[in-house]
């Protein structure tokens, strides 16, 4: 009888657990970016169709209270005109630290802090959320594919089922490629919501994939001089290798001669 209950509730259980599982699969779609792999760039141009997203849809109600303005000018970014960036600045309003009153945005002053309703800031969120995994947390897809951050935020943009439910007042929208396959985002793009000045195509897709671009160079925008660095320590590594081993082959030739007479 007990044995009955036991494994009545073991199968109980494991169908939850395979449940909850089933419920936790996300569909995370591999985007081939420009800054990809060791030699890869950011795209400037994409990453200032991505900064014109992020201002026209997603400051709404995200922030990116870490990331200052005046990057926006800096080579390997979005490089825009120091002009540009002081009259995009100059659209946001500030409190001034030392006086208190609100001023017009400085390009040295960061991009505003915004949580409206409790939604995140984006300015480390690339680099916050992992798109690959495993297999079983060894990382190896990581290996080969990297993070995924970037792919995790155009999937999660385009993950839109369609569907929605209601629970407890609140509103639930379907998305694949969220944990749970439900968020409390409504879905934020739509085909040419923004005009792009270089006639670039503003479908969901290109809009997903442009502002996930924008926001891989917020959460790190030296990843090209990174990458140039490792490049570079590599060559180095390489060399000094080489020298070492040439350098104990000279030294120990003597005895190693003395020894095979021997």
């Amino acid at each position: 009888m007990f044995r009955k209950i036991a494994l009545t509730a073991s199968a109980l259980v494991l169908t939850a657990g395979m449940a909850l599982a089933a419920g936790e699969e996300t569909h995370i779609e591999d985007i081939t970016f420009s800054f990809e792999g060791p030699f890869g760039k950011f795209d400037q141009f994409q990453l200032q169709r991505g900064l014109q997203v992020y201002t026209e849809v997603c400051a709404g109600c995200h922030g990116l209270k870490y990331v200052p303005m005046r990057t926006l000018s800096d080579e390997g970014g979005p490089g825009l005109p120091e002009d540009q960036v002081r009259a995009y600045a100059a659209q946001f309003s500030v409190t001034d630290r030392e006086t208190g009153e609100d001023r017009d945005g400085l390009p040295t002053d960061n991009f505003p802090a915004n949580e409206n309703a409790g939604a995140p800031d984006l300015s480390m969120m690339a680099k916050a959320r992992a798109g690959f995994h495993g297999p079983y947390g060894t990382g190896i897809n990581q290996l080969f594919r990297g993070m995924g951050g970037p792919e995790y935020i155009y999937s999660l943009l385009t993950g839109y089922t369609g569907e929605e439910k209601e629970e407890f007042g609140s509103f639930f929208y379907g998305n694949t490629a969220f944990p749970g396959g439900w968020i409390a985002m409504a879905p934020p793009l739509s085909d040419d919501q923004v005009t792009y000045a270089d006639g670039h195509p503003a479908t969901v897709h290109h809009m997903a994939e442009d502002v996930s671009a924008f926001l891989m160079w917020a959460a790190e925008p030296k990843l090209m001089d990174r990458k140039h660095a490792g490049f570079v320590s590599v060559i180095f590594l390489i060399i000094l290798s080489v020298l070492l081993y040439l350098t104990n082959k000279r030294l120990w030739a003597g005895v190693k001669g003395k020894k095979q007479h021997a």
